[in-house]
């Protein structure tokens, strides 16, 4: 992935896509030539001059300054998840090419104790690539479809792109799916240089204009907690809380857990995945 193109789309796409009058600017009369803010727009409202705003536009973060950076996350209107991105796209710029760290994919015994101690709640480990690394039981058996899967590897995005099982499987399988390319444009912005990353991109690109598509639209997003709503194989319906936490003594790897609200129709629905999940692996089942 070459950094400065990275780093020109996604300011470019950001620019265009807030108006003038989003922006706070007086409205012109006329069509104007390009979507959302010019470029001397978005300067004036980052406070710095026109040809620094097009530098940074081209490409070029070296050098720049937090306040700058703060600034122009202001102009465009940046959220949380792309003031973030803008920061790594920066921190690429400054200190050059850089060995990934962490993330290999070595689950310490303590994790997967604490996962099979989760017993009522579907819960697994994975990686900023959305490998599957360790699960537990009951998310095995809710979260089936992706273990049965042919083409996934055990890795979220290929089951969400390359396995039409997932959208039978996720009921809003258009957002799902939006959410994990948003991830993985995310984690690319930093680690550019993950060649597991790269290859994984290339081969999902490869397979699927709706990930290319949305790919080129370079949005990020922070995945943090949420709901996810499923058709189980046995029970249909099901709708799950989620939590997404950071393993603060394992970089780059994040434990996802499951629950439904207690006594819902979700809760049984999830109890008798459980219950069919025990018995599947009982000595008399």
């Amino acid at each position: 992935m070459d950094h400065r193109s990275e780093t020109r789309d996604f300011l470019t796409t950001r620019r265009a896509r807030i108006t003038p009058e989003q922006a706070g600017l007086p409205a012109f009369g006329g069509s104007r030539r390009v979507p959302g803010l010019r470029r001397e727009e978005a300067a004036m409202l980052a406070g710095v001059s026109v040809d620094y705003y097009i530098r940074l536009e081209r490409g070029n973060l070296a050098g720049v300054s937090d306040s700058v950076l703060d600034a122009l996350s202001r102009a465009l209107r940046l959220d949380d998840a792309e003031r973030d991105h803008l920061y790594d796209l920066a921190r690429q710029a400054n200190h050059g090419r850089r060995t990934r760290r962490g993330a290999t994919g070595r689950i310490r015994p303590q994790l997967r104790h604490l996962l099979e101690a989760m017993t009522d709640a579907p819960a697994y480990v994975r990686n900023a690539r959305l490998d599957v690394l360790a699960t537990n039981h009951l998310w095995r058996a809710v979260f089936a479809p992706i273990v049965g899967s042919a083409v996934a590897r055990d890795n979220m995005a290929r089951f969400l792109f390359l396995d039409p099982a997932s959208r039978e499987f996720y009921r809003d399988w258009e957002h799902v799916a939006e959410d994990i390319v948003a991830l993985l444009r995310s984690e690319s912005g930093r680690h550019p240089y993950d060649r597991e990353l790269t290859d994984l991109v290339g081969e999902l690109a490869a397979s699927s204009d709706q990930f290319r598509t949305w790919w080129a639209s370079h949005n990020v997003r922070q995945h943090l907690a949420g709901v996810k709503r499923m058709h189980h194989p046995l029970v249909g319906d099901l709708t799950l809380a989620y939590e997404s936490l950071e393993l603060t003594a394992d970089p780059g790897l994040r434990l996802n857990a499951y629950s439904a609200e207690p006594g819902s129709p979700d809760r049984d629905a999830l109890n008798l995945i459980a219950s069919w999940a025990a018995a599947e692996v009982s000595p008399g089942g």
